[in-house]
């Protein structure tokens, strides 16, 4: 089976699935692309990577990926999108240690925000395409050409500074947590946790 090359089109907002987004791959040489729906957390990932100058200040799941790569002499060659099975996706990651070359399996979605991290091209067969390919009407490639803004938002949600709490005291920092834990809002959670270990580590 022959290997088809892709290219990242853009990321839109999940017409199907409510609080997911569309990666959409398009193949280099033809009018086919490949719709594959992802979470919110690899829709940010990936909108991070592509927009080069912009760094979020903490490193994402993927840049220590990549880090830990780096240090260790890892390289991802490329990804290929390898099997589609009720809908999902499977994927490869084609990786080379000190010229030993490994095949490791990884979601797609994690996969492609590897791959615009390490510059390595992203592949699948020929009958994939075949199979969940499509062609955009104009009407819809408008819309993915116009999902950089939904990209510039997504970047801007990781990017964005830690909200200031300067204006509320510890207990109320910690009855937040609390809610926030029990609402299983961890992200949330997370900062306040940092924010208060800040104060009672400067008191």
């Amino acid at each position: 089976m022959s290997l088809v090359r892709l290219n990242i089109k853009g990321i839109s907002y999940s017409q199907t699935q409510s609080g997911a987004y569309a990666l959409v791959l398009s193949e280099v040489d033809g009018e086919r692309t490949l719709p594959i729906i992802i979470g919110a957390f690899e829709a940010q990932s990936i909108a991070i990577a592509l927009e080069k100058e912009i760094k979020p200040p903490r490193p994402l799941t993927h840049d220590l990926f990549k880090s830990f790569a780096d240090r260790f002499n890892i390289i991802v060659k490329q990804v290929i999108i390898h099997k589609l099975v009720d809908g999902v996706f499977y994927s490869s990651l084609i990786c080379e240690c000190d010229k030993i070359e490994e095949i490791i399996d990884a979601r797609t979605s994690d996969a492609i925000a590897l791959a615009t991290r390490f510059n390595a091209p992203i592949f699948t067969f020929e009958n994939i395409l075949d199979k969940a390919g499509v062609i955009l009407k104009i009407k819809d490639e408008t819309k993915i050409l116009q999902s950089k803004f939904k990209m510039e938002d997504l970047v801007a949600d990781v990017v964005e500074e830690t909200t200031s709490y300067k204006d509320e005291s510890l207990k109320e920092l910690q009855n937040k947590l609390e809610k926030a834990v029990a609402n299983e809002d961890y992200e949330l959670a997370a900062k306040l946790r940092d924010e208060i270990s800040k104060r009672e580590n400067t008191n």
